[in-house]
């Protein structure tokens, strides 16, 4: 599988792969660190880095977790008028608290992310904007109810082997960098007005050095160090490694919604979780209690793998499997030609 991964797109090379396990692992790690674990010059993984960003192929971002903060977050599926769809999609990913846009269903369907600040945005959008746009046929909203893979979840295990277990370990690697847990905390956290400086310059640029977030923060690199990793901690931000999926070769993408029977939604989440070609998977509100984002290579991988792997999950009643036709956001990165865009 490795193999495949290196040397499916042309443009990657297998050094560039390796670079990109390297950041899913330690986000913010130094160019020298990087170096020294690979076995590179810290010159070449610094190109090498810097060519990824700037092809759309990787970025790194700090991602506030609302749920942090006392806000849920949502999943809603939009079914629109033909003809409608892509200017109410790109609406939707301008906004800041829609973090994921995907278009399906013929071009007639949007699903997106909502990770509202506050309950006036949510509500502002789900209770006044959608409803209001005549172009939007009907909306159903879930609330994400147990994440058991996501943040920094696209640490994406389809990538696990590229690196030797040494070099991971040279990295800090070993421990998983996404735990199961609630999606909204019983006692949410407070961001102060330096914090929301600090996000915001780590929003941009999630390997921005300590000097650069203190200047945005108006306090000194050792107290930024200190609470930035008191808020990774704390879950109230991830460092999120964002990977265009094409460029590794992965051209077909799908929403998977599940309907599990009751009793077995945790052990259903967390086989999901463990699965190499899903990235994101939640149990929610409604109809279908489990929400899965799975990549593969093309639509035949993809049929493989939804009929032997996930048609074979204990408690499982039915399915639908959306293949997406376009991918507009992913984490808060928009992407032209699937590639992202700062």
């Amino acid at each position: 599988m490795t193999g495949a991964l290196m040397t499916e797109s042309a443009a990657l090379q297998p050094d560039d792969v390796r670079i990109i396990r390297a950041v899913q692992i330690a986000p913010r790690a130094s160019f020298a660190a990087i170096a020294a674990a690979l076995g590179l010059t810290e010159g070449a993984v610094n190109r090498r880095y810097r060519r990824l960003r700037a092809d759309g192929v990787l970025r790194v971002a700090g991602v506030v977790n609302p749920g942090a903060l006392g806000q849920s977050r949502w999943l809603v599926r939009l079914r629109c008028r033909p003809g409608s769809v892509a200017a109410i999609a790109d609406a939707l990913a301008r906004r800041d608290d829609v973090n994921w846009v995907s278009l399906g269903a013929a071009g007639c369907e949007i699903t997106c992310a909502t990770q509202s600040r506050t309950r006036e945005q949510r509500e502002d959008l789900l209770g006044r904007r959608l409803p209001r746009t005549a172009a939007v046929i009907d909306i159903n909203a879930f609330a994400m109810l147990r994440q058991f893979l996501g943040g920094r979840g696209h640490y994406w295990t389809a990538l696990e082997g590229t690196l030797s277990p040494q070099e991971e370990a040279a990295l800090g690697g070993g421990e998983p960098p996404f735990t199961e847990a609630p999606v909204v905390a019983r006692e949410p956290l407070r961001l102060t007005p330096e914090d929301e400086r600090m996000l915001a310059a780590l929003a941009a640029d999630g390997r921005a050095s300590l000097v650069d977030l203190a200047t945005a923060a108006g306090l000194t690199p050792g107290r930024v160090a200190r609470r930035l990793d008191t808020l990774i901690r704390q879950r109230a931000v991830h460092l999120d490694v964002e990977i265009a999926a094409a460029a590794l070769g992965y051209h077909a993408r799908a929403n998977l919604w599940l309907r599990v029977h009751p009793s077995a939604v945790k052990s259903a989440g967390r086989a999901l979780a463990q699965e190499p070609g899903i990235a994101f998977v939640a149990a929610v509100s409604g109809p279908w209690n489990l929400h899965a984002v799975a990549h593969c290579r093309d639509l035949d991988e993809l049929f493989e793998f939804t009929t032997d792997r996930i048609g074979s999950l204990a408690g499982l009643q039915s399915m639908e499997v959306s293949p997406v036709l376009k991918l507009v956001k992913q984490a808060g990165t928009r992407l032209v030609d699937d590639r992202l865009v700062s």
